[in-house]
């Protein structure tokens, strides 16, 4: 039995499998394989050159996370107040993306160890207080606190890629995209609201004077804590 098939395998025709063409083709698809791998050796942030620069992106990606979980504690707050509204669709919209930004930072941060602000208990209750606060105002407070933080969040990301550009735009340019394609949904979250009457708030420019200058202050602690 076993010389039977040992003289199966012996008369069998095996050049279809080693022929050079298969041999190549083989060696081809085993040596792409750690191409593909290494193509994916990071998602946004490439591996710091010294701790220099570890400490730049790790204060970057740490007050970007802050902001945008502020930012839905504030979408949070306005929807317990107007969710029912005629504007809460509208909310919930801008809310949604907010979400988005925030998962991709955790994830972010997740990857490359970053460790999130210590502030982030503050930022919780103060982000849904300023959010419930101004909706209490009506339609035209929440949009005004929309405009006011939306604006200073977008000027932020536009100091990021400022510096970012300024340091090496080939090798930050996954980060560049992310940041720019966030900064450009915080501006559109701004237009929108202007385009629904928060400079029709009385006090309008008070307000907003008032938060953004506690989104410097938040921008500022969070960077170093």
């Amino acid at each position: 039995m076993q010389r039977a098939v040992f003289a199966h395998i012996a008369l069998h025709d095996w050049t279809h499998v080693f022929s050079p063409l298969r041999i190549r083709q083989c060696c081809l698809k085993h040596r792409a394989l750690p191409v593909q791998l290494s193509s994916r050796a990071y998602s946004v942030i490439p591996p710091p050159r010294d701790e220099a620069e570890k400490a730049l992106l790790h204060s970057m990606l740490r007050v970007d996370h802050a902001g945008e979980y502020g930012a839905n504690r504030i979408y949070a707050g306005q929807m317990a107040v107007l969710g029912r509204s005629q504007i809460g669709p509208l909310i919930q919209e801008m809310w949604d993306q907010e979400k988005k930004h925030l998962a991709k930072f955790n994830e972010i941060l997740a990857e490359n160890r970053v460790r999130p602000t210590l502030l982030l208990p503050l930022w919780n209750v103060a982000g849904f207080l300023l959010g419930a606060g101004t909706a209490l105002l009506g339609k035209e407070g929440a949009m005004a606190c929309t405009v006011a933080v939306e604006e200073s969040i977008s000027e932020h990301y536009n100091s990021q890629i400022r510096a970012l550009m300024e340091e090496d735009p080939d090798r930050y340019v996954e980060l560049l995209k992310l940041i720019k394609e966030f900064r450009d949904d915080e501006m559109e979250h701004h237009d929108t609201g202007l385009e629904h009457d928060a400079e029709s708030l009385p006090g309008y420019k008070l307000l907003k004077s008032a938060i953004q200058l506690g989104c410097t202050a938040a921008i500022f602690v969070s960077q170093r804590l």
